[in-house]
């Protein structure tokens, strides 16, 4: 990955002119991870920028999350931008509306795991288990060293006999482990499909996606993007990934968006 900053000259002249579709993860990228999703933060500054940044007609700003569109939009608090939640199941916003179909048979499969994993885990300090409706989500950034391998190997066996029979899919994140459908819906399919509407409303305008983020569940939008995109890994570079650019933090993400909203 190269630095975006070192290549800054490259990456305007690559966004001039065009019609930009903005997609941002939210924790670890717009807002720093907290130890609680509940307490994630999400800066005023950077707030401000992306509402100026949305308010453009030649632009399109996405926040691409694995929290729930309710908990998303509730957190960003902006109204001309789109929202896609659960990874991809759940998309809102202006002229933008998903939600994937899901049968009877997962819906059961979801809350005995969910039951089960509450019951045989509660005596785990600083476990949550986050019912998101289509999904659940088991955070352990909490929990102590001592019990981490309980965690993990209390979850395969719950999970995996779902697993094999392809009732479920799991989603590995930063200090989360998640269950959702099996099908094959994930941040990259829900970039592609809105990217693939705007095409259609737009005709032949020049498009030029960029996607922004830092989690494991990020590279599937990453890899999408590889030949058609700008992607920006924000985080230590040290870390294999898919993304062409990186920056260093959540301070650096901002700083994009400012630069970003200047030269467009």
């Amino acid at each position: 990955m190269k630095y975006l900053f070192k290549e800054w000259r490259v990456v305007a002249d690559r966004l001039s002119g065009k019609f930009v579709m903005l997609f941002l993860d939210y924790d670890g990228t717009l807002a720093p991870i907290a130890d609680e999703p509940g307490k994630a933060v999400f800066p005023k500054n950077t707030k401000r920028m992306l509402g100026l940044l949305a308010k453009s007609p030649r632009r399109k700003v996405v926040i691409v999350s694995g929290r729930t569109v309710k908990d998303i939009k509730k957190l960003v608090g902006l109204r001309d931008i789109v929202y896609i939640g659960n990874h991809g199941l759940e998309i809102d916003g202006p002229k933008a509306a998903f939600k994937a179909k899901i049968s009877a048979g997962y819906k059961a499969a979801l809350k005995v795991i969910k039951d089960t994993l509450a019951l045989e885990l509660s005596a785990i300090d600083g476990l949550l288990i986050e019912d998101k409706g289509l999904t659940i989500s088991v955070h352990y950034r909490l929990v102590g060293k001592n019990d981490l391998a309980a965690v993990k190997n209390t979850f395969r066996r719950v999970v995996g006999p779902y697993l094999l029979r392809r009732e479920v899919r799991v989603i590995s994140g930063k200090k989360v482990l998640e269950v959702g459908p099996p099908a094959a819906i994930d941040k990259g399919s829900a970039v592609e499909r809105l990217i693939e509407s705007e095409k259609a409303l737009c005709g032949d305008r020049r498009i030029a996606p960029v996607y922004v983020g830092d989690d494991t569940t990020d590279e599937d939008a990453f890899k999408m993007l590889k030949n058609n995109g700008l992607t920006v890994f924000v985080g230590d570079p040290r870390r294999a990934s898919a993304a062409r650019y990186y920056v260093k933090d959540t301070k650096e993400a901002a700083l994009f968006l400012s630069r970003l909203e200047k030269i467009l």
